[in-house]
Parts: C-alpha cells; sequence; structure tokens
C-alpha cells in the first residue's frame, strides 16, 4: 500500500499466454488458477479480459470477445504470479473458461483499472472495514480481505448467494476470516438478502468511522450504495458493465455519474466511490 492507497501496476501491452494450473468446483462456481510468468502482482479490484487459447470463437463467432474478470487471489512464485479466478458457466464465454484444463492455454489482459482505495483515503476516521459481496462479487473483496489482513486493519465480511446452486468459493477465498452469510434460499446463514446483514450492522456500529466496500449484482450494489449514502458512511464498489477491450476504446462500459455525463468503467473503475456515481443498477451487466 502506498502512502495514498493500494499500489496500481500498470498492464504490459498486449495481451500474453498463461498456463492453467488448475480448474476445480467451488460449489456452483469454478475457480480457474493460471500461471502468468510476465505479468506484474494485480492490486485488489483490478480485473484481467480473458479468452481461453482454443475453442474461442466457434462456428457461429462465439465466443468472440474476451471476458472481464476480477482476480479473486495472487501469489507470487519464482516462476510468476499464480492467478485465481472465481466464475460461473452462465453463456458461451463462460462455458469455454469452465471448460479449461490442467496445462491448457488462458489468454490474459491486465491487471487493469483502478483498484480498490485505503479505508483512510475514503474516510480519514476510519477504523474498520466492512466488505461486503454477492455471488461471483466475492472475488475482489477475497484479495482486498488479505491485503487489509498484511496491514492489521479491522474488517469483517457479509457475503450473499441466490441458493445453493448459484453459491460458491467461500472456504477457498475466505478461510480464517470473519464472515457472516445470507441466502435467499436460506440454504446457508441468514435467510434473505446480504444488505439486511449490511443494515443491522451499521444501524449496531458508528457510522462515522466506518467503511464499505461492496461488488456484486447490480440490484444488490445500488442497494448498498443508497444505504451508505443515507447514513453518511463512506463506500466504495467494484461495479461490473460490458466491456469489449478494457483499455477505453469501446465505450462499452459508460457508466453515468452524479454531476452529469459518463465515465468508463474500465479506465477510471471499476472501483468507484459511491458517491461519485449516479447508479450501480447498470444495464448490461453480467459475464455471458
Amino acid at each position: 500500500m502506498s502512502a495514498t492507497g493500494f499500489d496500481h501496476p500498470k498492464a504490459p501491452f498486449g495481451r500474453r499466454l498463461a498456463t492453467v494450473e488448475m480448474n476445480a468446483p467451488t460449489g456452483g462456481y469454478r475457480l480457474v488458477s493460471a500461471l502468468d510468468s510476465e505479468g506484474p502482482d494485480p492490486a485488489p479490484g483490478q480485473f484481467y479480459m480473458l479468452a481461453t487459447e482454443r475453442g474461442w470463437g466457434g462456428v457461429d463467432g462465439r465466443p468472440y470477445l474476451p471476458r472481464a474478470f476480477s482476480v479473486a487471489s495472487a501469489e507470487r512464485r519464482d516462476a510468476g504470479v499464480r492467478l485465481d479466478f472465481l466464475l460461473e458457466s452462465v453463456g458461451p464465454g463462460t462455458e469455454a473458461l469452465a471448460g479449461l484444463r490442467g496445462g491448457d492455454g488462458l489468454w490474459i489482459t491486465g491487471p487493469l483499472g483502478n483498484p480498490f482505495s485505503a479505508p483512510r483515503d475514503l474516510n480519514p476516521r476510519a477504523a474498520g472495514a466492512i466488505l461486503v459481496g454477492g455471488g461471483i462479487g466475492i472475488a475482489p473483496l477475497a484479495v482486498l480481505r488479505r491485503a487489509l489482513s498484511r496491514r492489521g486493519f479491522p474488517h469483517r465480511a457479509l457475503l450473499g448467494f441466490r441458493d445453493r446452486a448459484h453459491s460458491g468459493g467461500v472456504s477457498e477465498l475466505f478461510s480464517c476470516s470473519e464472515v457472516r452469510l445470507a441466502s435467499e434460499d436460506g440454504h446457508a446463514g441468514h435467510r434473505g438478502y446480504v444488505t439486511d446483514l449490511l443494515e443491522t450492522m451499521l444501524d449496531g456500529d458508528s457510522a462515522a468511522t466506518a467503511v464499505v466496500y461492496a461488488c456484486g449484482p447490480p440490484a444488490m450494489l445500488e442497494a448498498v450504495r443508497a444505504m451508505s449514502l443515507e447514513r453518511g458512511v463512506a463506500c466504495e464498489l467494484a461495479l461490473e458493465t460490458p466491456m469489449a477491450c478494457g483499455f477505453g476504446a469501446c465505450f462499452g462500459c459508460a457508466v453515468p455519474l452524479a454531476e452529469g455525463g459518463y465515465m468508463r468503467l474500465c479506465v477510471e473503475g471499476p472501483a468507484v466511490r459511491a458517491d461519485r456515481i449516479a447508479t450501480a443498477a447498470t444495464a448490461g451487466a453480467g459475464h455471458r
């Protein structure tokens, strides 16, 4: 962490081929690990553009564009950086990525985008962080919680899932952490939304010394944004929008700003302050 926040590595120019080391099921999701022999260590909240070496662009042209994924874990080794990605197969792109095997090639571009801010950059009086994740949106928070732990900054994680089939990654990515769970079908933890847990926590804690970080479905993020703004709690969101390039060239990831106009999420985000945007309920979010 630098004096002003988490270090912000820049991606090497062009994409490069990483080698898949593992693809394992975790609940209804997959955890894919790949070795990047050339790139820098990513910062919490940064993302990569992913595409398989083989089978990308079939006879019908799909999948064609790479898919944007937050890194869920990163570990420096002698041979490079091992990167972990949490994904769910919901369309042609994620289906191809979910089918990777050890030894396969994975095209990666990254790390891209702006990382999360350090807690006291968001609130100089911050005494603790609350991490709120939904679905595969728990991925960037897993990297963030490790960074906070290394620096001895107190934090708690609130994680929510739709049901058992749409959940996973908790034991692999949040072991040895203080975690509270919510599920809409009641299979784990509180029966309801993860925002129910956040509301209770904010009502019980001092909002003046809290910092909230969140990533998940647009509706969840919008609820977190509204709740934080209403209580005057410092909050940063990792948003997801359709990204075709990751460099700011295609303007496919435009997000409306509170003051008017738009920002390109891939170069000015994906981590953005909650009070900077007009809404987190962005259209077209979701990997396919």
